[in-house]
């Protein structure tokens, strides 16, 4: 594993939230998932293309790049190891040849200079100790006139899972969940910001569109504010919490999202995120 200098952030992937993620990977894709082809159009993956997902997770938007990239090859990043071990496990068993994962931090690690076409990312930048630092070294692994896509969450009030968690504060410390800041699940949630960092790093082209899915978060109301709290950010405020607090946030969150469920049952939540799209100038050198 190259070095870490993000180790906060490895520590909690390493940790309770890798292993949540791993273990609910296939819940997680069933909330994310609706960004997943959009996100791969705008990065305008070809057959014969190298790929680099970046906070790549157990691997589903690295394993559908390989599939576009047929004659190419997808590599995935993350810190997470309980992850990345999932996403080996998913790739052998789906029989996805041309893809490989590796452990480490993109901020610093030794990609080869102009070693991929396109870079991708499904909710996986956000969390950078130095943004611009990292989408520097990001954009070195880029080929001139490659291609970096990537989703990351818009405002906060436009992502139904944080207003239902925000709803709570009568029973949890919620306090500022949500808000903008850096690094953080919000820290690109500014279009200002955004721009800011890529054209630091030496991104040109930058484009943002505002894009909405419908992930499904549990298979009824009860399910769903389960699956909710025991997220990193939910278990987080419910440990602050004593057992009066957490078991009335517990059924209010619950009779909340009983509002949500759908004819089949099922609680389908709005999630609100940033498809951006910026290219690594074409005449740029390879060493730059």
């Amino acid at each position: 594993m190259s070095d870490i200098v993000n180790t906060e952030q490895a520590q909690a992937w390493n940790g309770p939230e890798g292993a949540h993620w791993a273990r609910n990977q296939d819940r997680w894709n069933a909330v994310n998932g609706g960004f997943d082809e959009p996100l791969l159009d705008a990065a305008g993956i070809t057959a014969e293309q190298r790929i680099l997902d970046l906070g790549c997770g157990s691997g589903q938007t690295t394993r559908l790049a390989a599939l576009r990239a047929s004659r190419g090859r997808a590599l995935g990043l993350d810190l997470s190891g309980p992850m990345l071990a999932e996403a080996r496990i998913r790739a052998e068993r789906e029989g996805v040849a041309n893809v490989s994962f590796v452990q480490g931090d993109a901020q610093v690690h030794s990609f080869a200079a102009g070693s991929f076409d396109s870079a991708i990312s499904r909710y996986g930048v956000m969390f950078f100790a130095d943004p611009v630092a990292a989408f520097g070294n990001i954009g070195r692994a880029l080929r001139p006139g490659g291609r970096l896509a990537f989703v990351c969450p818009a405002d906060a009030v436009l992502n139904d899972w944080v207003t239902a968690v925000t709803s709570l504060g009568d029973f949890l410390p919620v306090g500022d969940f949500g808000r903008a800041g850096s690094p953080g699940m919000f820290s690109l949630a500014a279009p200002d910001r955004i721009r800011g960092v890529l054209s630091a790093a030496g991104f040109t082209g930058i484009t943002l569109t505002r894009t909405q899915v419908y992930g499904t978060w549990g298979a009824g109301a009860e399910d769903a504010a389960e699956f909710l709290l025991g997220t990193g950010p939910g278990r987080h405020l419910m440990q602050q919490a004593d057992a009066t607090a957490r078991d009335r946030a517990r059924r209010g969150l619950t009779e909340r999202l009983r509002h949500q469920e759908a004819a089949d049952g099922t609680v389908r939540l709005r999630s609100t995120s940033w498809l951006v799209t910026a290219d690594r100038p074409a005449g740029t050198s390879e060493r730059a």
